[in-house]
């Protein structure tokens, strides 16, 4: 199962995380898949794909707590939803 989670890059007392697409099974900071975006939190700054995200939600993957908030505050969930329910729309 593909996750959307949360790699510590930064220092110590100075975190800096990537936002990226990972294995389940592989540890929080091994290997990932794709990349999609940063959080900073000391800053509150937030950059992401907007594409990929979507598209890698679109695909099944599932993201953490964290992540998922950080999407909904950049109103990529309320897209996704968006979508489905055109989709849906679109098939009757």
């Amino acid at each position: 199962m593909v996750k959307l989670r949360l790699k510590r890059i930064g220092k110590k007392q100075v975190p800096f995380y990537r936002i990226v697409a990972a294995d389940s099974r592989v540890n929080r900071n091994g290997k990932y898949i794709e990349l999609i975006g940063t959080f900073d939190p000391l800053k509150d700054d937030v950059k992401i794909d907007k594409e990929l995200a979507l598209k890698w939600l679109q695909n099944g993957a599932q993201p953490t707590d964290t992540v998922r908030s950080l999407f909904s505050k950049e109103g990529i969930m309320t897209e996704l939803h968006n979508q489905k329910l055109e989709a849906k729309k679109a098939s009757k």
